[in-house]
């Protein structure tokens, strides 16, 4: 892969762990616990942290959102989420979650002359994703007020330029005509993570055997759950249209700005993938797509 799907693709590695620290980070789940959430696994404070921004999201609108996950998973966090804290209390304290964690994982970075302009930068990508695909985590996190905090700000331009391109994302699987347990089947088919990671999404084994016979039977899949040709041709196409959807921020940003960026962002990202907060294996194939 060449060109400018090439350095889309890029930069979206590059903003990633950035954003994704606040889902695995000790001080987040200390935060989400002072809210009131269950912190004996993750995925409460995670379907609050990402959900916030939508406001008051009901079930319907949050297993749309959440377009990879099972729906009875989805709606045990949602909108139960909100009787724990409302979604404003719970954007202020995702905000105090990640200065600390920024400032456990940077020290005096945090404050330093190079995030602030990396943030300047971000921010200004970020502004040109806006206003994405109407009801998707990219338009509601790019309509909250910016924070005046430089580290804060990076977050929340990574925020919204991952949001923005999940939103294109679940709009090219569905392009494909892949449902949301099939999106993850053929994922896994061309080896972006083990089927036991996709387990962590809530698909019961029926659900995904299911699953797994419809893209046999369209010719995707080989008898042992392999993509064929079709089916690694079908999930190139997908990620080229998310590189396409995912592209007007880092064309607005403008090369120079890109390559800045990039230099910028160099160090911190070497401390979060660094920090081994992240796991190793992902849903999101980052690294391997």
């Amino acid at each position: 892969m060449t060109g400018e799907p090439a350095r889309v693709r890029q930069m979206w590695h590059l903003v990633e762990p950035p954003h994704a620290v606040l889902y695995y980070a000790p001080e987040a789940f200390e935060e989400a616990a002072a809210l009131g959430y269950d912190t004996g696994e993750r995925w409460a404070s995670y379907f609050a942290w990402r959900a916030a921004p939508l406001g008051a999201a009901g079930a319907d609108e949050a297993v749309r959102t959440f377009h990879s996950f099972a729906p009875e998973m989805v709606g045990r966090h949602v909108p139960a989420a909100w009787t724990v804290a409302g979604p404003d209390a719970v954007r202020a304290a995702r905000l105090r979650a990640v200065d600390r964690t920024y400032r456990a994982l940077f020290g005096d970075q945090v404050e330093g002359p190079e995030l602030a302009e990396a943030a300047a930068l971000a921010r200004r990508a970020a502004e040109a994703a806006a206003p994405g695909i109407p009801g998707g985590l990219g338009a509601a996190n790019s309509a909250l007020p910016w924070p005046d905090a430089p580290h804060l700000a990076l977050w929340q331009a990574a925020t919204v330029l991952r949001e923005h391109r999940g939103d294109g994302h679940i709009a090219a699987l569905a392009g494909a005509g892949l449902d949301p347990v099939e999106s993850l089947v053929s994922f896994a088919a061309i080896g972006a993570a083990s089927t036991e990671v996709f387990a962590s999404r809530g698909w019961s084994s029926r659900e995904w055997d299911a699953a797994r016979r419809r893209l046999q039977e369209r010719g995707l899949l080989a008898a042992d759950g392999t993509a064929t040709d079709a089916g690694r041709e079908l999930r190139a196409q997908v990620e080229r249209r998310t590189d396409e959807e995912a592209a007007a921020p880092w064309r607005a940003l403008g090369e120079p700005g890109r390559e800045r960026l990039v230099e910028l962002l160099g160090e911190p990202w070497l401390k979060v993938i660094g920090s081994g907060l992240l796991p190793s294996e992902n849903t999101l194939g980052v690294g391997k797509v």
